[in-house]
């Protein structure tokens, strides 16, 4: 079984070398000036004139530095106020960049909630359902009912409920190694998390959005004896959202494999190692 079927989203429909020889500091290509006779000066105390030529270039070379230094200053954006400070409309210069919206301040229990009635706020709305819908705490009978009443339109919730309540069997936690409260064996953690890459928007008006959040995603058993490993992959979730008159809500979710990048060189860690990960990094509310 796919990890995106696992996580049953799709039954609801959503320069030089070193031998080189150059040295400033006593290398064979050291550089060095030869002054020229009579510089002790003119016989009156004075230095020769092309001294005060050097002066003029080493002015000249302090307020081209000063002015440098000034000018990177200027993109620096520090707290101390002034015309320093980004102006809203430069954020987002990028498709995949953070934009000026500020992250939402609410919470539904554990859901970030009270999302902008906009596309950023039916963006983030989309990014932080995919997260709750992809968690281990859709394994579990209570705790699956009290995510979805949290994000779902009322018109929808007992249809939604229904749906995850399917996918989400005992028969199926059974298959991962899990008890009927989706609870791990001893000795093992379950890792269920899913960590959105970014979103778009395929659709927008005041009323309802389709928005697709790209996840990767963490799913499996640690320990030793464990015949579900926890591996990682790569989906994509569908998301039809209404506004009812406060917030986004859930119409609709589904859910595809990919976009899937090429999998890297990195060494796998060990299974204690991805457990302690797991209790010791916390997730994220994420903003568009």
């Amino acid at each position: 079984m796919s990890q995106g079927d696992e996580r049953g989203y799709g039954g609801n429909e959503p320069g030089g070398h070193p031998d080189d020889a150059y040295s400033t500091l006593g290398g064979t290509r050291q550089t060095r000036t030869r002054l020229p006779d009579g510089d002790e000066g003119d016989g009156y105390g004075r230095r020769p004139a092309r001294n005060s030529r050097s002066l003029i270039m080493v002015v000249g070379v302090v307020v081209l530095l000063v002015a440098a230094i000034a000018f990177a200053n200027q993109g620096g954006g520090g707290a101390s106020g002034g015309g320093s400070e980004k102006k809203p409309e430069a954020a987002g210069a990028g498709p995949t960049a953070a934009t000026g919206t500020k992250p939402v301040q609410g919470k539904n229990g554990t859901i970030a909630s009270g999302f902008a009635h906009d596309e950023q706020g039916a963006q983030s709305a989309a990014a932080n359902y995919a997260v709750a819908l992809g968690s281990d705490g859709m394994f579990n009978k209570a705790q699956r009912h009290d995510i979805v009443q949290s994000i779902a339109d009322t018109s929808r919730v007992n249809d939604l409920q229904a749906g995850f309540d399917a996918d989400y069997s005992e028969q199926f936690a059974a298959q991962i190694g899990l008890s009927a409260d989706g609870s791990a064996p001893p000795g093992a953690t379950f890792v269920n998390r899913t960590l959105p890459a970014g979103t778009k928007v395929k659709s927008y008006s005041a009323g309802t959005a389709q928005v697709d959040v790209w996840c990767s995603g963490l799913f499996g058993l640690t320990g030793d004896q464990s015949t579900k490993p926890v591996t990682n992959g790569w989906f994509t979730v569908s998301m039809t959202l209404k506004w009812d008159g406060t917030d986004w809500k859930v119409l609709e979710t589904g859910q595809k494999e990919g976009p899937t990048p090429v999998t890297g060189d990195n060494p796998v860690s060990g299974s204690d190692e991805i457990a302690d990960a797991v209790e010791q990094f916390g997730g994220f509310t994420y903003a568009r």
